[in-house]
């Protein structure tokens, strides 16, 4: 699979759990897997796509019924318009497709960005979760001179046209995808990455990142979260380069609905080095709220 991505290729994960569904004026491609059992949504987070749950999808599915959707703009699903590209714009799509689906989740875990659309979610009134789950949650701000750069820059790549196409053909003469894992702190030889080079070599999924990254505000909803009362699983990796652990402690601390884990061995993408572990926590989660026996 290379090159823009139009329908699901065969060798996709969990292939035979993917459909399509029209919401909120986009197709979705979305992975359902279980039928009995709380309904659990899971979000991927930023440049990533269903493929992200390969691992833990099937575990979950003993004793949950998962909704898994790509991300507007990644993946297969169809990109947001311009105006839909926010933090609140992508959680009132989230909650279009759920009303598509007929499915109110009583758990929710997102990766990364994916934690931060839930939470959103869940402070709009869009989804009312017994408990959200977050791994690696990318839910502050960047600090510092960072904080005002990154912001800018993002907004200009994104408005290039010709970016996604360059970075698309850089991807499939170098090892990109490689270097970018490593500097989020997981091991590459612990990864399955062929998903991730086959998305880096589509300039529709390069798109929808970018402007995914130039339309986020995480600065709301780090005030926002002063008012979330829904209990809040944090689950950090001490190697995580992408968002230092340092961030959920500073959650922990400040979050009365908050707890917190630490992983000490792995980095930003804990849950598909080691998806049996985390699918602990999420049960763990699940019990505590009352979910499971």
């Amino acid at each position: 699979m290379s090159g823009d991505l139009a329908e699901i290729h065969d060798e996709w994960p969990n292939r035979t759990a993917s459909r399509y569904v029209e919401a909120g004026g986009l197709r979705w491609h979305v992975q359902e897997l279980g039928t009995e059992g709380p309904e659990l949504l899971l979000l991927h987070g930023t440049g990533a796509a269903t493929h992200s749950w390969a691992g833990m999808a099937p575990l979950l599915a003993q004793h949950f019924r998962v909704i898994a959707p790509d991300l507007p703009g990644h993946g297969y699903t169809d990109p947001a318009a311009r105006g839909q590209q926010s933090l609140p714009g992508m959680a009132a799509l989230v909650a279009s497709l759920l009303d598509a689906l007929g499915v109110e989740p009583k758990l929710v875990v997102g990766h990364s960005a994916g934690a931060a659309v839930l939470i959103r979610m869940t402070l709009d009134g869009l989804i009312r979760p017994a408990a959200i789950v977050s791994f690696n949650g990318a839910l502050l701000p960047f600090e510092g001179l960072m904080g005002k750069v990154f912001p800018r820059a993002a907004r200009a790549l994104a408005a290039l046209p010709i970016l996604p196409g360059l970075l698309a053909r850089r991807a499939r003469r170098s090892p990109m995808v490689d270097r970018l894992i490593e500097q989020t702190g997981s091991q590459s030889a612990s990864l399955d990455l062929v998903h991730y080079q086959s998305l880096s070599q589509s300039p529709r999924h390069i798109r929808g990142v970018l402007a995914m990254m130039a339309n986020w505000d995480l600065a709301t909803l780090e005030q926002d979260l002063l008012e979330l009362d829904t209990p809040l699983y944090l689950v950090a990796c001490v190697n995580d380069r992408a968002v230092p652990a340092a961030q959920a402690r500073f959650l922990k601390a400040r979050l009365a609905c908050a707890r917190l884990r630490i992983v000490h061995e792995l980095g930003h993408l804990g849950h598909e080095e080691d998806p049996a572990q985390f699918v602990g926590f999420v049960e763990e989660a699940a019990a505590e709220v009352g979910l499971l026996g």
